[in-house]
């Protein structure tokens, strides 16, 4: 025994009852009963009309049981060491008061600062010797040949 569903309401439909409607585009409807073939017809939104299944699955109606409520996993919490630092130099690090620590990123602070100016330091002299010398444009530099001097007639 083949049971169909009803097209609008999503019912059961036994065998040798209900109506058959099959479109223009050879698309085959089962609907149980003639209200529903109207309501089909009539374009109603069956997630709309009270009586139908779809109604009454989306908006949660008439579910007995109570399903018990899904446990969500806590999530566990690892302490690992980060690349190039191990577990117990963070740990170190965390347990630090926080004037050391501030103290401690000052000094850094200072020593970056102080190669900072190194290099710009080294920078200007090397800039500098090659300044001296004739200006050549970055094409010169790169080996392309001058361009001709424009000539007034």
């Amino acid at each position: 025994m083949k049971l169909e569903i009803c097209s609008f309401s999503g019912h059961k439909i036994y065998p040798s009852k209900g109506k058959t409607y099959v479109r223009i585009d050879s698309r085959i409807f089962r609907f149980i009963n003639g209200k529903s073939e109207s309501y089909f017809l009539q374009r109603l939104n069956p997630r709309k009309i009270k009586w139908t299944v779809i109604y009454r699955r989306l908006n949660k109606k008439g579910i007995t049981e109570e399903i018990a409520k899904k446990r969500s996993r806590r999530t566990v919490k690892h302490e690992r060491a980060v690349a190039g630092v191990s577990w117990d130099a963070i740990r170190a690090k965390r347990n630090q008061k926080p004037d050391a620590r501030a103290a401690a990123r000052q000094a850094a602070i200072a020593k970056s600062k102080e190669a900072k100016k190194a290099a710009a330091a080294t920078k200007k002299t090397t800039t500098g010797s090659a300044a001296q010398g004739a200006k050549v444009s970055k094409q010169g530099a790169k080996g392309f040949a001058p361009k001709a001097a424009a000539t007034s007639r």
